[in-house]
């Protein structure tokens, strides 16, 4: 009788884990192929070779990229280098990328940096968000940007018991702003094991310098966020529910859930097009590529367009994809007068001509 009651909850213990493993492989779209959407003017970025994660464009055509994240669990072609800010210049004739230079007082050794967020105040300085993780920890950095001298002065540090695993951010003002916790866990086996269960415990936060909360909270992994034009709404990608959150921004700065837009595909970061008001989703059509990354086979890339967000029937569209032969792992896409730049977790980055 006693061997019976062991094989029996040993049984049940096996399919539920099977059930499990295929529940992560739907969730993850291990099985996923991508049709190639490509437009005709592209290429890649000279001078960026370990990643684009985040991209944030000035309305006057400055493009900031944040490069070289280390990630538990993802892959990275210069695991030893700190990460660096990029800028580019849209207005030239033919805009290349330069680093930026990072004051002194700095940690740069230990730069990791992840989301990134501009503001602009009433003087027009242009400040510089950064989700940072230095030994893995998690850290927003405020810089000025120097535009004579094309460089960052590193003007504070942000921690708090809540900044933890934190992604994205979205300025709302000064030292004011959303932010995203992809992972409870901070342990990267202890990751996974959220990942396979599908535990829902991250949150967005808002920080201020007088008050610091969780605002919204039932996530399977709080990625991307981005505020729409009339700072009404706030949307956040859950990657690996594969949605998008449509929250409303009330008075004291609760966000307040009306709507999931679900897609076919893991959402990382978004963007709002300045002209039109659509969401633009960086987007990992196979993300088990990205989980086991083999050269010979890597993970593609798919860019999302999402109109009319608010309505009964958002409109969604493929921008861009590719299997992995040109760019690999898209996180990002930025629209600014017809050029689209298109981001990456580790490797490259595009730039097309629309």
């Amino acid at each position: 009788m006693g061997k019976l009651v062991v094989l029996t909850l040993l049984g049940v213990g096996l399919a539920l884990l099977g059930e499990r493993f295929v529940a992560l492989r739907e969730r993850i779209n291990a099985d996923r192929e991508v049709k190639p959407v490509e437009p005709q003017n592209c290429h890649l970025i000279e001078g960026i070779e370990n990643g684009s994660e985040d991209i944030d464009i000035l309305p006057s055509g400055l493009a900031f990229i944040s490069s070289g994240l280390k990630y538990p669990g993802m892959p990275s072609f210069a695991p030893d280098e700190p990460g660096q800010i990029f800028m580019m210049d849209l207005n030239e004739q033919n805009p290349r990328v330069q680093a930026l230079p990072i004051s002194d007082g700095f940690d740069k050794a230990s730069f990791n940096p992840h989301g990134i967020s501009t503001f602009i105040d009433k003087d027009h300085t242009v400040y510089l968000y950064v989700v940072n993780h230095p030994y893995m920890k998690s850290t927003v950095e405020i810089f000025k940007f120097e535009a004579q001298q094309r460089s960052l002065v590193h003007l504070k540090t942000i921690e708090h018991e809540l900044l933890q695993s934190v992604n994205d951010i979205v300025v709302l003002g000064p030292e004011q702003f959303y932010a995203t916790r992809d992972h409870y866990f901070t342990s990267h086996f202890l990751r996974l094991l959220e990942a396979f269960i599908d535990l829902q415990w991250t949150y967005v936060l808002f920080y201020s310098p007088k008050e610091v909360k969780v605002v919204a909270e039932g996530f399977s992994s709080a990625n991307g966020i981005t505020v729409s034009l009339d700072k009404k709404y706030v949307y956040v990608a859950d990657v690996t529910a594969k949605n998008i959150h449509v929250m409303k921004i009330h008075d004291n700065w609760d966000l307040t859930r009306l709507k999931v837009i679900q897609l076919d595909t893991l959402v990382d970061n978004l963007i709002i097009d300045p002209d039109t008001g659509d969401i633009l989703a960086g987007c990992h059509p196979n993300a088990m590529k990205l989980l086991i990354y083999n050269p010979k086979d890597p993970p593609g890339s798919e860019v999302l367009r999402i109109q009319d967000v608010l309505s009964e029937k958002p409109r969604i569209s493929t921008v861009y994809a590719n299997s992995g032969s040109v760019l690999q792992g898209s996180s990002v896409a930025v629209v600014h007068n017809r050029i689209l730049l298109i981001g990456t977790i580790f490797h490259k980055a595009l730039y097309c001509e629309l």
